[in-house]
């Protein structure tokens, strides 16, 4: 999978925060209503030494959620943790697996935030930008932002919001279960993110692209050498 280069990652706090800014602007929101044949999902874990990431990307059939291709890596964690500056930690390892992809995927669910992020620039955008195709935003938690409950029903939503700009939509994927949290975060709108992730969810409350790659970091992080 081709990446384009946007900046190196040999950066500090100060100049995190400021490139985020810069890169919220060229993130795009614009209707996505292309037919998806295949879909991924992208998810991150430490190992237990705390000491190296992991990034897992699984790409599936729309169709029947079968895998088509997985890929990983493994990289020594280089940043520290500072809240919104997530993807300045995850992201490298994250592209370094999409790097190994065969497959280009009509559109990536990330785990984590889009613009539903203090500077407009979660990981789900700072992905979206260096990968350059529609990625999508579904976290299982809130970053910022204030909402109502969504009613109990699957598919139902309320917006968050974040000084009165709609930045993230509460999504219950399972009836009386809690929600997740959608945002754009490249090359679609709000609504068609939450579609997205409605469609590709089953009976679990994550979406299968998200879930899948959920449990071949847990395997990876266990033991990296493991065969997926």
């Amino acid at each position: 999978m081709k990446i384009k280069y946007l900046h190196n990652w040999d950066i500090n706090i100060k100049e995190a925060i400021k490139l985020q800014k810069k890169l919220a602007n060229q993130v795009i929101q614009c209707k996505f209503d292309k037919k998806i044949n295949t879909v991924a999902g992208i998810d991150c874990g430490f190992t237990k030494d705390k000491k190296n990431i992991v990034a897992c990307i699984v790409v599936l059939s729309a169709e029947n959620f079968k895998i088509i291709e997985t890929v990983y890596a493994v990289k020594p964690v280089q940043f520290p943790y500072v809240p919104g500056l997530l993807s300045f930690r995850e992201a490298p390892v994250c592209i370094a697996a999409a790097k190994k992809l065969k497959t280009v995927p009509d559109c990536i669910i990330v785990d984590g935030q889009g613009i539903a992020h203090p500077r407009r620039l979660g990981l789900a955008c700072h992905l979206g930008l260096f990968l350059d195709i529609p990625t999508i935003g579904c976290a299982k938690s809130r970053l910022i932002g204030d909402f109502k409950m969504p009613a109990m029903q699957k598919c139902s939503t309320s917006p968050l919001k974040d000084k009165n700009e709609i930045i993230s939509s509460v999504v219950r994927t399972r009836s009386g279960i809690k929600p997740v949290f959608v945002s754009v975060g490249h090359e679609c709108r709000l609504a068609d993110a939450v579609r997205i992730v409605l469609d590709c969810c089953g009976k679990y409350r994550l979406p299968e692209p998200s879930r899948i790659a959920h449990q071949a970091v847990t395997r990876i992080k266990i033991n990296p050498t493991c065969a997926l």
